[in-house]
């Protein structure tokens, strides 16, 4: 639920800081006092694409910030934990910086996020209304979504979605299969050979480098014997040996120092450096001992670098890439032998296709009994707005199988009583498209999770005692799940807004040669105010002021 609001610097606006309620809450104002303002700041705030020219002139830069509790929303917590944004367990702060220039910062409780994560994560706090949205229910998508949102299929409408292009893959790979066939078993047959040649020659670059380090020590095996032999003929075995000759200094030194002990230290010294000789010593003597020339096993890895070498030229790469080579040979196999083998294939399509329809028999008639019901709660509220014997009816017509479930969803409408039901966009009216769409999102909304709805100016094109009723239906809905709905609706009926529980004002003055625009709580004396301003025009009378509260108090 949105707690709070805060402006700066933004198109008209200077400082705004606004608190908000749960329940039904109205926002009016005079034409062109800025309502949309409040719109356009909180769609930026959840993510909404921005464009220049909405900080306020003179400034570098608007900053808009709103606060959410989010103690009953569960899916906005699940998506900061899964998004790694550090969260209290109830409040949220969604903060929108755009610059001057045109570029713009986004954060989420403080962290550097990207707009399009603020707008996913916006989706899941408010839903917002427009007069445009009345166009989006013609398209046949929306009209879709809308039913699989009220009975609650979304989920499974995305399941039958991916289920149809698991099956597609597979019916393209089988067609791709029969037309390719005789070119798939040439190519598995070359690979057969392909991979037995380098299953005998592929080895890693860790394999490679060893081989490569052994055929080294093998073929300089007399240099390395003959070499070793001297360096212990140096050390130890010589007659002027190192040891021999460092053993002299060491007596020498340890005589010394019975004269002065200030010796001792280079005594020390020369005796670490006897120790690691002699351990040097030692570790030649083991390797001398184990080392001998084997001229057959040096042959052997001859013969197999100049096999790998021989591989790696064949095929145009290097010796060590030769395992990948064929681990990409192997894949490519596994896969022209699923086409090969159409039976498996086809198994594997037919399989796909019954999980499929099993899905899509269940979206069906999920769809057939919310049809009903939508149908029949939606044609209830059109005789409230004056579409008198005005019927709705959810068509559902069976179609090939689809991404998007065996049938087309198509929204069909009745003006009055005495005629056929014709699709949305052919029949309605604009004002009768407002106030069926009204209808149908009051309806479908009772079935929302978001727990903040923003109604803009929807009820244009309504007026008299339909506005009343267009009040009633917000009022109701806005008072559903006491104290986790929120409804927000801007409207310019009084009939609407004496139906609020809350009631903001729109204005806007001219402060130091600038036009600024403030939104403001109003109270019930001036409730009153507004509602006859909105009744009776320019000139107030006590007739009009008396007709507001009479409203106000029903």
């Amino acid at each position: 639920m949105l707690q709070s609001l805060s402006i700066r610097d933004f198109v008209i606006v200077s400082q705004l800081d606004l608190e908000f309620n749960a329940g039904f809450t109205v926002l009016t104002g005079e034409t062109g006092a800025g309502k949309s303002i409040l719109i356009d700041a909180l769609s930026l705030a959840l993510g909404a694409r921005g464009e220049g020219g909405v900080t306020r002139v003179g400034c570098d830069k608007a900053e808009i910030s709103a606060i959410f509790n989010i103690a009953n929303n569960a899916e906005a917590r699940l998506w900061l934990t899964q998004s790694e944004i550090d969260s209290d367990i109830n409040e949220l702060l969604l903060r929108r910086v755009m610059y001057v220039d045109g570029r713009s910062r986004a954060f989420i409780n403080g962290a550097t996020v990207t707009v399009a994560q603020l707008k996913e994560l916006g989706e899941l706090l408010v839903d917002i209304y427009s007069q445009n949205a009345h166009h989006s229910l013609l398209k046949s998508a929306t009209q879709r979504n809308v039913l699989d949102s009220y009975a609650g299929l979304s989920v499974l409408a995305t399941q039958v979605t991916g289920d149809y292009k698991a099956w597609y893959q597979l019916h393209q790979q089988r067609v791709k299969a029969e037309e390719n066939a005789h070119q798939f078993a040439e190519e598995l047959a070359d690979l057969r050979d392909k991979t037995r040649e380098l299953s005998q020659f592929a080895i890693s670059q860790t394999e490679w480098e060893g081989l490569q380090q052994e055929h080294s020590r093998l073929s300089n095996g007399a240099s390395l014997i003959t070499g070793g032999e001297q360096c212990r003929e140096l050390l130890s075995e010589g007659e002027l040996s190192a040891m021999r000759l460092l053993t002299q200094v060491q007596h020498k030194l340890q005589g010394l120092s019975e004269y002065d002990s200030a010796i001792t230290e280079a005594t020390e010294t020369l005796d670490s450096a006897i120790i690691q000789l002699e351990e040097t010593d030692r570790f030649l003597n083991r390797y001398l001992q184990r080392t001998e020339l084997d001229p057959e096993r040096l042959a052997e890895l001859e013969s197999k670098i100049q096999s790998v070498h021989n591989a790696a030229r064949k095929y145009r790469v290097k010796p060590d890439e030769l395992a990948d080579l064929l681990a990409q040979s192997q894949a490519r196999m596994a896969e022209l032998e699923l086409f090969v083998n159409d039976g498996e294939l086809a198994q594997k399509e037919t399989q796909a296709f019954a999980a499929y329809n099993q899905n899509a028999q269940l979206l069906s008639d999920g769809r057939k009994v919310a049809a009903a019901k939508l149908s029949a709660q939606i044609s209830t509220e059109m005789q409230r707005l004056s579409l008198a014997g005005g019927k709705f009816e959810v068509a559902l017509t069976h179609q090939s199988p689809s991404a998007n479930g065996l049938e087309q969803v198509e929204f069909l409408v009745a003006g009055h009583a005495g005629v056929a039901a014709r699709p949305l966009g052919k029949v309605a009216s604009g004002g009768e498209l407002s106030r069926i769409s009204l209808a149908i999102r009051v309806v479908t909304a009772q079935k929302e999770s978001i727990p903040t709805m923003i109604f803009d100016e929807v009820d244009v094109g309504i007026g008299g005692g339909v506005a009343e009723v267009v009040g009633q239906l917000l009022k109701q809905l806005g008072e559903q799940k006491t104290g986790q709905r929120q409804v927000l609706v801007i409207t310019h009926l009084p009939q609407v807004a004496a139906l609020g529980r809350y009631h903001l004002r729109v204005s806007k003055a001219q402060v130091n040669g600038q036009t600024l625009s403030t939104i403001a709580k109003l109270t019930d004396a001036e409730r009153i105010e507004e509602v006859a301003r909105m009744l009776g025009g320019i000139e107030l009378t006590e007739t009009t002021r008396q007709h507001a509260k009479e409203m106000l108090a029903r």
